[in-house]
């Protein structure tokens, strides 16, 4: 396959072009629903009228629909980008992207969706639409899932969906509550997906950061104690990654700490621990729900995260070591191959 593409660029460079081109306006339009053709057109940076030729050569293969509201892509069309995925991949080099980051981690599998999630609410979308199928590809009967809370992991939530209701399985937070918004909580997104597969849910109605008299108190507690042990049970972990100051900031840790933090090189945050650019632990926060022990026996451990600016947060977590599915963008993956290749 990667031959014949190659021929291909030699031969007829302005055949994979246009290729990409009719894919990327049909990829555009599946993830806005639907959308008028300036919008589009912007989203896209192509001028309006090259684009109307194309989406009228795509209406003309039964591939979009148009009608006054705006564009949205057919069943057809919907179709047709699901089987040219792997190819589209393959074809503009996210294959080996994908690939060079999998063996230098030890991952057992990497996914990059095009784009940047950070400039792009639809990239943002896609990658939370690829994240709810990595889910659902490695769910089983009786299975326990922990998930953090977020923007991203929100958009995996909302995708998330089962060909048939899954009653036997059970979500639960990752963590406690962090004061942001209700939408982004851990214990939020774990109701949502119960609620769109069909499963159960536990919640956990503890703040996340606690102090160490708290901590222990809580602790105590046999409700408490009772759903910590489910959440620490879990088989399937799905989390985000953040910026460890964005993220210390979010949690109004003391400055001193935040400082503290930084001058030791932490560079990302995820599950409520902060990593420095070699994987490891800088600081860990007194937190009711899952402990770096928990993360390493996991099963399995989904990341996902995207968008420019976040690669060495990504890096410096994959270097963690416990991670075995990492779904991304386009952006975030070349910053980390940037870091990959500075260590060479």
């Amino acid at each position: 396959m990667r031959q014949l593409i190659e021929l291909q660029q030699q031969l007829v460079p302005e055949l994979l072009d246009v290729m990409r081109k009719r894919y990327l306006i049909l990829h555009q339009v599946m993830l806005s629903d639907t959308i008028g053709r300036r919008s589009l057109a912007a989203n896209l940076a192509m001028t309006e009228r090259m684009l109307r030729a194309e989406t009228d050569f795509l209406k003309d293969q039964g591939l979009l629909d148009i009608h006054a509201s705006g564009m949205s892509i057919s069943e057809l069309g919907r179709k047709l980008l699901e089987q040219l995925e792997p190819y589209y991949n393959s074809m503009f080099g996210l294959s080996q992207l994908e690939e060079r980051i999998r063996t230098y981690f030890g991952l057992t599998r990497v996914i990059i969706v095009p784009g940047d999630s950070a400039e792009s609410p639809q990239t943002k979308r896609e990658l939370g639409r690829v994240g709810s199928q990595v889910l659902r590809q490695a769910l089983k009967p009786d299975d326990v899932i922990a998930v953090t809370g977020g923007t991203t992991i929100a958009q995996v939530a909302n995708q998330l969906t089962t060909s048939a209701p899954m009653g036997s399985i059970c979500f639960v937070p990752g963590r406690g509550g962090l004061g942001q918004s209700l939408d982004y909580q851990a214990n939020t997104l774990a109701s949502t997906m119960a609620k769109r597969t069909g499963g159960k849910y536990r919640l956990l109605h503890v703040p996340d950061h606690l102090g160490t008299e708290a901590f222990s108190s809580l602790m105590q507690e046999p409700n408490i104690r009772e759903i910590v042990d489910v959440i620490r049970s879990a088989r399937i972990v799905v989390h985000g990654i953040g910026d460890a100051m964005v993220m210390a900031r979010r949690r109004n840790l003391d400055r001193d700490l935040i400082e503290s933090m930084e001058s030791e090189g932490a560079l990302a945050e995820a599950f409520g621990f902060y990593f420095d650019r070699d994987g490891a632990v800088v600081h860990k926060m007194q937190t009711v729900g899952l402990r770096l022990e928990d993360i390493v026996k996991t099963e399995v451990v989904i990341g996902i995260a995207g968008g420019s600016g976040k690669g060495e947060a990504i890096a410096a977590v994959m270097r963690f070591g416990h991670n075995d599915v990492l779904v991304t963008d386009e952006a975030a993956a070349k910053e980390v191959i940037a870091l990959i290749e500075q260590q060479a």
